[in-house]
C-alpha cells in the first residue's frame, strides 16, 4: 500500500456521471483543472452546475461521455452504475479511463471491471473516504486500485478532488474491500455517538455533558463532534443519508458473512439504520441513528 503525493494535471475532458451530494462538488473541483461534462438522472441537479459556470450538462450518459478521455461515476449502487454505463456505451471512447468513485462493494466492482474490459476502458476502483464537506473542500481520501499504465492521469483527477490517494493494489476490487472495512468503523462510531447521547438523556443526564467530557480527550475526533452537534442541534441535513447508510451497511454485513467474520456490531448497526429509515428518517443524515426508536 502506498500513499501518493500530488501529480501534475492535464487538460483532458472529464465526464462526471452523477451529481448528487458528492458528485456535484467533485464536478466543481474537477472544473478547476479539466473541462467537465456532467449528467445526472435528475437534470435539475446538474443544471445548477452549469449555472455556476464552465460545466456542460447533457441529457444522456452517452452524450456526456462522448469525446471524454476520463469518466467518473459517482452514483448510488452497483446496479445504477452498470445501468448508467450501459446507457453511456454508444459514446465511450476505447482507451478512456473510468474512475469509479461510488461505494458498490467488491462483487459489483468485479462486474464493473468486466464491463470496462469488454469496452476497452482502463478501470480504476476508487471509492472515497469522506462525505459532503470533505468533497466540497477537495479533501476526500481516495482508495485506489488499478493498473499502473494510466496512474498519472488518474492521480491528476484524485489530486483535484482529494487530500491524498492510498494505492491499495493494481487489481480491483481491493480498494472496495478496504472501503467496506473502513465503513464498518464509520458506522460503529455513528451508532456509538447516537446511543451514548440517547442513553445519557434517558438516564436524566444532560447529553451535552457527554460531549464536554469527550472534548479534548482520547475519544475525541472531528467526526464525533460533527455527529454529536447534529444530534444536539436537531440538524440532520444530510452529508451522508440514512438511506445510503443502509445500502453501505448491507454491503459491509454481506462482505463479512462471505468472509466468515462474525460482524455483530455491523449487523446490529444495519438493523438500526433500517429502523430509522422505516420510521421516516431515510433522507436525513446518518446521525439520525439517534432517532431510531
Amino acid at each position: 500500500m502506498t500513499v501518493t503525493t500530488p501529480a501534475s494535471s492535464g487538460t483532458s475532458t472529464v465526464a462526471v456521471l452523477g451529481t448528487g451530494i458528492i458528485g456535484a462538488p467533485v464536478a466543481k473541483n474537477l472544473r478547476k483543472t479539466f473541462a467537465v461534462n456532467a449528467w445526472n438522472r435528475t437534470r435539475a441537479k446538474a443544471d445548477r452546475l452549469a449555472e455556476s459556470g464552465g460545466i456542460k450538462v447533457f441529457d444522456t450518459p452517452a452524450e456526456a461521455v462522448a469525446g471524454a478521455e476520463i469518466i467518473v461515476t459517482v452514483l448510488t449502487d452497483g446496479d445504477t452504475v452498470l445501468e448508467t454505463m450501459t446507457a453511456a456505451a454508444p459514446g465511450l471512447t476505447k482507451g478512456a479511463i473510468w474512475i469509479q468513485l461510488s461505494t458498490v462493494g467488491a462483487t459489483a466492482t468485479e462486474q464493473l471491471a468486466g464491463f470496462a474490459d469488454r469496452h476497452g476502458l482502463v478501470f480504476y476502483d476508487a471509492p472515497v473516504q469522506g462525505t459532503k464537506q470533505p468533497a466540497e473542500n477537495a479533501r476526500l481520501v481516495i482508495l485506489a486500485a488499478g493498473p499502473e499504465s494510466a496512474r498519472r492521469q488518474a492521480e491528476a483527477v484524485f489530486d483535484a478532488i482529494g487530500s491524498r490517494t492510498v494505492w491499495v493494489s493494481t487489481e480491483p476490487p481491493a480498494a472496495s474491500r478496504l472501503k467496506l472495512a473502513l465503513n464498518s468503523l464509520v458506522f460503529a462510531l455513528t451508532h456509538g455517538t447516537a446511543e451514548s447521547l440517547s442513553l445519557a438523556r434517558a438516564l436524566g443526564v444532560d447529553p451535552r455533558l457527554v460531549v464536554d467530557v469527550v472534548t479534548g480527550g482520547p475519544l475525541d475526533s472531528p467526526f464525533f463532534q460533527s455527529k454529536a452537534a447534529a444530534v444536539l442541534g436537531g440538524d440532520y441535513e444530510p452529508s451522508f443519508s440514512v438511506a445510503n447508510a443502509v445500502k453501505d451497511a448491507r454491503l459491509v454485513a454481506q462482505a463479512a458473512e462471505q468472509a466468515g467474520v462474525k460482524a455483530d456490531v455491523a449487523t446490529a448497526g444495519l438493523e438500526r439504520f433500517r429502523r430509522a429509515a422505516r420510521e421516516g428518517h431515510g433522507e436525513k443524515d446518518m446521525a439520525a441513528s439517534y432517532l431510531a426508536s
